[in-house]
């Protein structure tokens, strides 16, 4: 038994927002969203594709769409790439989202609020050691909540999770080693099938009940998926060998000892300079760089160097 990766968007909406798929969406978002409790009674699944209503606003199209029994709005992305302008297309999806609920003329009132869930198979926040997040409007110096939650930014970073399975206590812990280990099991291990949507989606993520056209669909996925890493590793070589070489010739005017060294420093500098635009993580100013020991810009280049593939491992 072969189960399909259930973090490429053709796998995890099939599993999710498939047609049959409403009893295991419920039990994924109480999971994640609600620490396990039956917030959610019932919903529906929409048509993801959020189409504008004003003329030359962008189209866009989401992994799956939901709308509970209360009204709520909830939009799910599985995000595998760590691509450039990410952050902003989340926001944009959600604001769409929320905006987009009324027709014209109808009072604001009516305006029911948005969940956007994104779960990303990269780090997104290494400064923040949990591995769910939320985020809502607050007044910027004082913390203070905007008067109504109608807009929440969830985060769940799958490389921070790492409990073993035997371990597992909790139904979103079950949910999250399903996403992220499905690929590697050849059977159901007795600690998912409860609950038992779980199971339902082991099932649907068996290889044996898709056709051929659609594991066809699933290896071309996988295939850009497995370019893209192997492009952003390509940039980080070619960056790196840039700057060490760019470095040495700089260096070496200084004399062979003295501009060995320099090279080697100003080579590693231009790396991680290189590693972070990639990263898109603020810039270390050129002054701080220049203090560090050529051991410490040596150990900050490989660890970035890593945080970059990472962001471009698909966790096959």
């Amino acid at each position: 038994m072969h189960f399909i990766n259930p973090k490429t968007d053709f796998a995890f909406k099939r599993i999710f927002g498939g047609e049959h798929s409403k009893d295991i969406l419920i039990s994924f978002l109480n999971a994640l969203l609600y620490q396990d409790q039956p917030v959610i009674a019932d919903l529906e699944i929409l048509n993801p594709w959020q189409a504008p209503q004003i003329r030359g606003i962008k189209d866009t199209y989401l992994d799956i769409k939901a709308r509970t029994a209360s009204g709520d709005t909830v939009i799910i992305e599985m995000q595998v790439l760590n691509v450039e302008g990410f952050e902003k297309r989340i926001l944009y999806n959600a604001a769409k989202a929320y905006s987009f609920q009324l027709a014209t003329g109808e009072d604001y009132s009516l305006i029911n609020p948005v969940i956007a869930l994104t779960i990303t198979d990269f780090v997104l926040f290494p400064e923040f050691p949990g591995l769910l997040s939320r985020f809502i409007l607050k007044e910027k110096e004082f913390l203070l909540d905007y008067p109504i939650h109608d807009l929440e930014l969830v985060f769940v970073e799958l490389p921070k999770f790492d409990k073993a399975l035997d371990s597992l206590t909790h139904a979103w812990e079950k949910w999250l080693y399903f996403l992220k280990h499905a690929r590697t099991l050849d059977s159901i291990p007795q600690a998912l099938r409860d609950p038992g949507e779980l199971q339902k989606a082991f099932e649907i993520a068996n290889e044996s009940n898709l056709s051929r056209e659609e594991l066809d669909e699933l290896e071309k996925r996988e295939m850009f998926i497995h370019d893209q890493r192997n492009a952003i590793r390509k940039a980080l070589n070619q960056g790196r060998l840039e700057g060490k070489e760019e470095g040495l010739r700089e260096g070496k005017e200084e004399g062979f000892r003295e501009g060995e060294e320099k090279g080697i420093r100003t080579g590693l500098i231009r790396q991680i300079h290189f590693s972070q635009k990639l990263l898109r993580l603020p810039l270390t100013t050129e002054t701080v760089l220049q203090k560090r020991s050529t051991r410490e810009l040596t150990e900050l280049s490989k660890k970035l160097e890593q945080e970059l593939l990472d962001s471009g491992n698909s966790g096959q």
